[in-house]
């Protein structure tokens, strides 16, 4: 077996990005015992219908799990064919059922089989992962539900929200990004054994005269593996499959990047209302000692950009394979398949460690609340003076000419001048007492029902959470 070390090409998910557990799932010899696997399944149901002998199954059992790659890479450098490199050094091992390993089957009975179990456990980690982060997720919206904050649009100060409302945007889009990983994970479906072409002609051969047929054999194999095989399919499973995932890693990458820019902004001074989480000697620049800049954040921007374009590879092999198949999909889904979990899985790590870290500072929270709430608060003003009789177009025009002197005021680094404008306005004043104009400037109860509604996703978080663990 080939030596690695860093004085080679190594992908930074082969030791920096990305967890043990899911480079196990993708490793080759987490793939080569499934095949062995595999081949003891087909060899079990073979037995069954009388093909092969007990004696046979016995000896395949007992050697699968001593994977010798090494053994593989040596006959494959000298055959050129990696499935029958695997075979041969499978039978090698197994001098009695050794004749019969892959009987009636081609390459992709096999690999692609594999591939679906390890979608499938790939998916499940990642369903692990996000279900940590929406539990943690969930508490810092309960805590932070009634903390009134800035909301932004255009990223320009808007009218009020909550700090634990603003948390529940992320934590519907990721619900909705578990509801469907727990879709596309569940539909994950296996080739089956379908021979060459998908016809199972191979298999109607050697089942002659024994009384099965070949759909009772696909059928015994995979309950055997645990999973369901598509109705039809060509040399491969329909590569459509491919796509559905990566297109719903790409959906869970969209939701981790948004939280992540959004941290990114709130964490920029001007604002400077959030910021993740920063050891107490780590360093924030070579060159500027005092930088504390968010670096988790980003990687987990930088990672989920590249699994946004995973998709469109997937689209190409499902839409580009031609008639029964091709094997220009085979290198690609070599790289990406693992790639897109992994970057996944990176991600959901990062991710939980800047929940579970983010600071809220309270400073920034009411410096942006003084300067711009009073704007937002201007509404209940208006509202309230043309309830008491006043008129709502020339009343609107007193308070857009304050406010636009205001704006002025804190575009030339002055504070807020708006509230003591409003208090002393005739016009407003005519129809509210100025204690009543100053009360209704006050910005920090102008959230609705923020509050509620945080609390309400925030249960349904946990029930979905509670359910699936039930069900699990």
């Amino acid at each position: 077996m080939r030596g690695y070390d860093h004085e080679t090409y190594l992908s930074p998910l082969t030791w920096r990005y990305g967890s043990d557990e899911m480079r196990r799932v993708w490793s080759e010899a987490e793939k080569r015992r499934l095949l062995r696997r595999f081949w003891v399944a087909l060899a079990e149901a073979q037995c069954e219908a009388g093909l092969v002998g007990e004696a046979q199954v016995a000896d395949l059992r007992a050697h699968v799990d001593d994977v010798d790659i090494a053994r593989a890479e040596e006959i494959e450098r000298e055959i050129r064919h990696d499935l029958m490199a695997e075979i041969r050094t499978y039978a090698e091992q197994c001098p009695t059922g050794g004749p019969i390993i892959h009987l009636g089957a081609t390459s992709m009975d096999a690999l692609d089989n594999v591939d679906a179990l390890r979608l499938r456990r790939g998916l499940d980690l990642l369903i692990v992962g996000l279900e940590m982060v929406l539990a943690r997720l969930a508490r810092r919206m309960e805590q932070e539900a009634a903390r009134p904050c800035m909301a932004f649009t255009h990223i320009q100060p808007a009218e009020p929200t909550t700090v634990g409302y603003r948390l529940a945007q992320y934590g519907q889009d990721l619900l909705l990004d578990l509801h469907e990983l727990r879709r596309v994970r569940n539909s994950i479906r296996g080739k089956g054994l379908k021979g060459a072409v998908g016809t199972s002609a191979s298999y109607t051969q050697l089942l002659a005269d024994s009384g099965w047929t070949a759909a009772q054999l696909e059928a015994r194999v995979m309950a055997k593996l645990d999973l369901d095989a598509f109705a039809v399919a060509t040399q491969t499973y329909p590569r459509k499959q491919d796509w559905l995932v990566t297109n719903v890693l790409a959906g869970l990458a969209a939701s981790l990047h948004k939280f992540a820019f959004d941290l990114r902004l709130l964490q920029s001074p001007p604002i400077g209302e959030w910021s993740e989480p920063f050891g107490e000697k780590q360093v924030g620049s070579s060159a500027m000692p005092f930088k504390r800049n968010p670096i988790a954040a980003e990687n987990v921007d930088s990672l989920t950009r590249l699994v946004a374009a995973l998709p469109r590879v997937a689209w190409d092999n499902a839409a580009l394979s031609l008639l029964e198949r091709t094997l220009d999909d085979s290198a690609n889904r070599r790289m990406f398949l693992p790639e897109a979990f992994l970057l996944c899985d990176e991600a959901l790590l990062r991710i939980l460690r800047l929940v579970e870290g983010l600071q809220v500072w309270d400073g920034a929270v009411q410096r942006n609340l003084d300067a711009y709430g009073v704007f937002a608060a201007t509404e209940r003003v208006l509202m309230e003076a043309v309830k008491a009789g006043g008129d709502r177009q020339a009343l609107h025009e007193v308070i857009r000419e304050r406010s636009l002197e205001a704006w002025a005021a804190l575009q030339s680094g002055g504070g807020n001048p708006l509230r003591d404008l409003l208090v002393q306005e005739p016009q407003l004043t005519a129809h509210l007492a100025p204690e009543r104009v100053a009360a209704l400037l006050d910005a920090h109860t102008h959230v609705g029902d923020a509050a509620e509604r945080t609390l309400r996703l925030a249960g349904e978080i946990h029930a979905a959470l509670a359910a699936m663990d039930a069900h699990a």
